[in-house]
């Protein structure tokens, strides 16, 4: 253990590699909400959060969970999924008063065509205005889960047995996944519909990770 005087203990979060304050202070510095976007193993999950001086505030949220009730039957971590869970998030943000928001991936890495940017596309598609270069974002054709579909298909025609262990889970549910895009456009018209609909439950603060 370091003895010299000079020596500063860092914050916990930042030991636990949780939080980099340095870029948590940029954003900060813009005056506005953040657009949180973060991923777990299973899951995608996206807040709408302001400052406040004794912890961040979650002005609007939505988790990709919720899209089963939507009744997307599909992967609750995969690029349209994550594209519908920011379109439902931004739809309440902008019911909570919100019109602009920076994003904040964390410290996550920032890939482009990744789902993370999914999610932010699904955001400003929904009418939330958050900065951005077109260039990250993931085309129509992979948020409509075009490419899963393709795969499938032709996995289908051209190896019917391992279309039948890589899809296993669908198929003992019933679920056809070259269906995705239709599927998915259903959703997205569901959600249109509801403009804001409250969450289930309380909000739900994302601190494994990131700049939170």
């Amino acid at each position: 253990m370091a003895r010299s005087g000079r020596y500063k203990v860092k914050f916990r979060r930042r030991r636990e590699g949780k939080t980099d304050y340095r870029k948590r202070l940029a954003l900060l510095k813009s005056g506005l909400p953040r657009l949180v976007v973060r991923r777990t193993n299973r899951h995608v999950i996206v807040q709408v959060m302001e400052y406040a001086p004794h912890g961040d505030r979650v002005l609007a949220y939505a988790f990709s969970k919720e899209l089963r009730k939507f009744g997307w039957d599909y992967s609750l971590k995969s690029t349209p999924a994550a594209y519908l869970t920011g379109y439902l998030a931004a739809l309440r943000a902008k019911k909570a008063g919100v019109e602009r928001a920076v994003l904040d991936l964390g410290r996550q890495a920032s890939t482009p065509g990744s789902r993370l940017y999914a999610a932010l596309k699904g955001a400003v598609d929904a009418g939330l205005d958050v900065p951005h270069g077109e260039e990250v974002l993931p085309d129509d054709s992979r948020i409509r889960g075009e490419h899963i579909a393709s795969w499938a298909a032709a996995l289908k025609e051209e190896n019917p047995e391992f279309y039948e262990r890589q899809f296993s889970d669908y198929i003992r549910r019933g679920v056809d996944p070259t269906a995705i895009p239709q599927v998915f456009e259903q959703v997205l018209e569901q959600i249109k519909k509801l403009d804001g609909i409250e969450p289930e439950g309380g909000a739900l603060k994302v601190e494994e990770e990131g700049v939170s």
